[in-house]
């Protein structure tokens, strides 16, 4: 258990000016950790919402500081906006008396295979895995390797535990397009999962649209069902479309292990 009484943990998300649902999870978290009482302080902050990055460490007390990026992988937000609003210059900052400390991303965390695997059996709770193709589903982009190389990861790990009869992933903006994934499955049952830290406009909004159950892009996630009407019978397959793991309760737990991990990796650094 992570106990820093007189530390202030800072969690970082994207944020939206259009979908009021992007920075729910954030919050969802930072409240359950803060109910736990393991830090002096928790506070959010956002790259497109309030408080804003530039703006949040001018409200912690502690002089002792962990960020964490409430993010599914290292990309342009985790390896540039987040440095460079916070003004950090690695994995520890010291600047005013105070020691900042950069953990990565929570998606880097072993345990979003766990998350994967329960979203999962929850969209889809009674059909058979070896009858079954389980896709996962990730933003990916010409711009940052990372994105899909975070996707792959998961589905390497997912396919050697031989739970389903198929594992594969699909992205919105390079291939294996998420369009496309009548032909990229085999299998009469498919259950879909978003590797995303939100019910944002991706999920509620286009990949509905490119995975065929929508015909048009649809309300943000608290205003409609999507996830309620599964399955989806669709060319004699049922098709299961499941919420974005980052709106799992169980990544309070990760991001504390996000905090652990850095204080093991870097004791180092932070005592030098």
């Amino acid at each position: 258990m992570v106990e820093k009484w007189e530390s202030a943990l800072v969690l970082v998300g994207h944020g939206s000016t259009l979908n009021p649902d992007s920075s729910a999870p954030t919050f969802q978290h930072a409240d359950e950790i803060g109910r736990r009482e393991l830090f002096a302080e928790v506070y959010c902050a956002f790259w497109k919402e309030e408080p804003s990055l530039r703006e949040v460490l001018r409200m912690v007390e502690s002089d002792d500081i962990y960020i964490v990026p409430n993010f599914i992988s290292e990309g342009y937000f985790t390896e540039t906006i987040i440095p460079r609003e916070l003004e950090l210059t690695g994995p520890v900052t010291r600047r005013s008396g105070k020691v900042i400390k950069y953990c990565e991303p929570v998606g880097n965390d072993p345990r979003m295979v766990d998350l994967l695997l329960r979203r999962a059996q929850d969209a889809a709770p009674n059909v058979p895995r070896e009858k079954t193709s389980l896709l996962i589903v990730g933003h990916g982009t010409s711009l940052n390797q990372k994105s899909a190389e975070a996707a792959q990861q998961q589905v390497r790990v997912i396919r050697e535990k031989r739970l389903y009869a198929e594992v594969t992933e699909a992205y919105m903006e390079e291939p294996p397009f998420i369009a496309d994934w009548r032909k990229n499955t085999s299998q009469r049952h498919v259950v879909v999962v978003p590797f995303f830290i939100a019910d944002g406009l991706h999920s509620y909004q286009d990949i509905p649209v490119l995975l065929g159950i929508e015909s048009d892009r649809t309300a943000a996630a608290s205003q409609q069902e999507i996830f309620r009407r599964n399955p989806y019978n669709m060319d004699g397959r049922e098709l299961y479309y499941a919420s974005a793991i980052g709106t799992e309760p169980l990544m309070a737990d990760v991001i504390l292990d996000t905090v652990a991990r850095f204080d093991r990796r870097h004791l180092c650094d932070v005592a030098a």
